[in-house]
């Protein structure tokens, strides 16, 4: 029958993150190391801006209460001030319990979402299929770090070649558990 290239598809390794919030979530992590070595916590941020595409905005830019895991797995502020806070994402962190924390909802009223409007115009061209994201973070203290911007996550095409170490390390690890007594 021939063979088929799948080039458009988009593996989720390293987020359980809503689509578009992938290289959102990787900047907040970017973001979280810088404020460690600057002796700072998300404790410290004024402000976070958040540069998305129009999708973005309109699929997961949430204000308000979030009731469920579904609540905060579509909501861009959410899967960022989890990074910022705790310096990792995983499908825990979208429990009851993790969203329980006050820091979040806190860290979250003081994000704003903006559209970027070449994200817009590079998410909708074929050639390039971007899901850029940028964060820039104002501290308290008024220092402002430099802006993070990711256009492609791991698992996109753009960066198959970095992504396959890390789908091999998810699959064993979601595996390990099922073979663990077949060594």
């Amino acid at each position: 029958y021939g063979s088929y290239v799948m080039e458009n598809v988009l593996f989720k390794i390293s987020f359980p993150a809503e689509f578009h919030a992938q290289t959102a979530v990787e900047a907040a992590l970017t973001l979280h190391n810088t404020l460690k070595s600057l002796g700072k916590t998300a404790e410290d941020i004024k402000s976070v801006v958040i540069k998305t595409q129009d999708a973005g905005m309109r699929i997961i830019d949430k204000k308000g209460p979030l009731y469920n895991y579904a609540d905060r797995d579509h909501c861009i502020q959410y899967m960022v001030a989890i990074p910022l806070i705790y310096g990792r994402l995983t499908a825990d962190d979208y429990s009851d319990a993790i969203a329980a924390n006050p820091k979040i909802d806190e860290l979250r009223s003081k994000m704003e979402c903006v559209e970027n409007k070449q994200f817009t115009v590079d998410y909708h061209d074929p050639a390039k299929r971007f899901i850029g994201n940028a964060l820039t973070i104002t501290l308290k203290d008024g220092t402002v770090l430099d802006e993070v911007e990711v256009n492609y996550p791991i698992g996109h095409r753009k960066r198959r070649e970095e992504g396959k170490p890390v789908l091999l390390a998810k699959f064993e690890r979601h595996v390990k558990e099922h073979f663990k007594d077949q060594a």
